[in-house]
């Protein structure tokens, strides 16, 4: 497929591109051509619903402890067939993460572990919710810190600077910048924040957004929800071939993150993306190198890689950062599962990452003694700091806005990034 671009400056702040076979796209209509270059920082973020075990992800080779704690589920790196990857000698990756091995060799995929939530909870909800806003222990925010990051770029943003390729807009997105949902992008269903729903505010659909009585915000929200709709429209995405062989799993993972790719390499301005995937939530029968923790692993590094391959020359552009409200129990239960613990890891990548190490703290012996509670991988690094340095260092958003993306934090970042 050959990429073109047509760019209309739209108020002096909404760019239009598209992708076409050669000629004038349609939407287009009486637009002056004009050379464009829009290829700008992303920031692609990946939410694990229902709280991944990072114990499982990124194991401990060589502590007993864990072995006795996990008679069930322990895997053990020098069984072959345990199909564990030794990462450094003290921590090995599960099999359902191969794909990424390369990655992490080549010294672009950097493992956090031990990361968390200083505000304890074991409930999902409240904590994906502190999660996406950025304040953990406070009920009631009402922005999300993605939305506050892409605030805070020194640069006019098109329409689509925030999007979510998921069925619903994710709290990290609420706020009074402009962001939109999208599950699949032939369809431009696009989301309204639940905030935003309220009956005085949003009576009968995007129409009421321009009445008199509409409060401003809700305007803008509408205004700038169909430009963002106008700019997508202008790109054939059925056209699209993933590059340098990238095959995508079959699955809703696979298929949102083909179109952050599309989104990505079609320059309409995309800064910050979301995306989900659930099932995480392994109580029950969570397996070892086969079974639903392997299932979804496997899931989840396909659809990395396949992203990441598919980017091409655009890597340098992007960074992608994974995440999940907590972790899971040192002790499996009754049901050879694992039940809602404390700190999980979460994986970074990115030409710029300082890769191919496992950063964190865990304890040597995952003795009762040593865990939070005595039953919980201890939280050592706070989510926040690791979220401050990956965005801001890639977004060139100040340490000084720090405060302003997490409010009422004062930790320092983790230091993770490169130049």
């Amino acid at each position: 497929m050959e990429w073109t671009r047509r760019a209309l400056v739209k108020g002096g702040a909404l760019t239009l591109l598209s992708l076409s076979l050669g000629g004038t796209p349609p939407f287009l209509g009486r637009v002056a051509r004009a050379a464009a270059n829009t290829r700008r920082r992303v920031l692609v973020t990946l939410f694990q619903r229902g709280a991944m075990d990072g114990l499982m992800a990124v194991t401990p080779v060589d502590d007993p402890a864990l072995a006795a704690a996990r008679p069930g589920l322990f895997m053990n790196v020098t069984d072959a067939a345990s199909g564990l990857t030794d990462l450094d000698g003290r921590f090995a990756l599960h099999p359902g993460f191969a794909a990424l091995v390369p990655l992490y060799r080549e010294g672009r995929l950097a493992v956090v572990h031990g990361v968390g939530s200083t505000y304890k909870t074991r409930s999902h909800f409240d904590a994906q919710d502190y999660m996406e806003n950025g304040t953990p222990g406070v009920k009631g925010t009402s922005s999300g810190w993605l939305n506050r990051a892409a605030g805070l770029l020194r640069h006019t943003g098109t329409a689509v600077r925030s999007v979510a390729l998921a069925d619903k807009l994710p709290r990290s997105l609420y706020g009074e910048r402009p962001a939109i949902a999208l599950d699949d992008l032939s369809s431009f269903g696009v989301q309204v924040p639940e905030n935003l729903r309220n009956s005085d505010k949003l009576r009968s659909g995007f129409a009421s957004m321009y009445g008199a009585s509409a409060k401003r915000l809700v305007r803008r929200v509408g205004r700038e929800s169909f430009e963002a709709i106008e700019v997508l429209r202008g790109v054939d995405w059925n056209e699209y071939r993933p590059a340098h062989g990238a095959a995508y799993p079959d699955s809703d993972l696979g298929r949102r993150m083909r179109q952050v790719a599309m989104l990505i390499k079609s320059g309409v301005g995309l800064e910050v993306a979301f995306t989900e995937t659930g099932g995480w939530d392994t109580h029950v029968r969570q397996g070892t190198a086969s079974g639903a923790f392997a299932a979804r692993a496997a899931d989840l590094s396909g659809a990395i890689t396949a992203f990441w391959t598919d980017l091409g020359s655009f890597q340098d552009d992007v960074v992608l950062l994974t995440m999940t409200e907590f972790g899971r129990t040192v002790h499996e239960n009754g049901s050879l599962g694992t039940d809602h613990g404390r700190a999980s890891c979460l994986f970074v990548l990115g030409n710029r990452v300082d890769g191919g190490k496992v950063h964190g703290t865990v304890p040597d012996r995952l003795v009762v003694d040593a865990l939070e509670d005595g039953r919980d991988l201890p939280v050592t690094t706070d989510f926040r700091s690791v979220f401050a340095e990956v965005a801001g260092r890639h977004l060139n958003i100040p340490r000084s806005e720090d405060g302003v993306v997490f409010p009422e934090w004062e930790g320092g970042r983790f230091r993770l990034m490169g130049g």
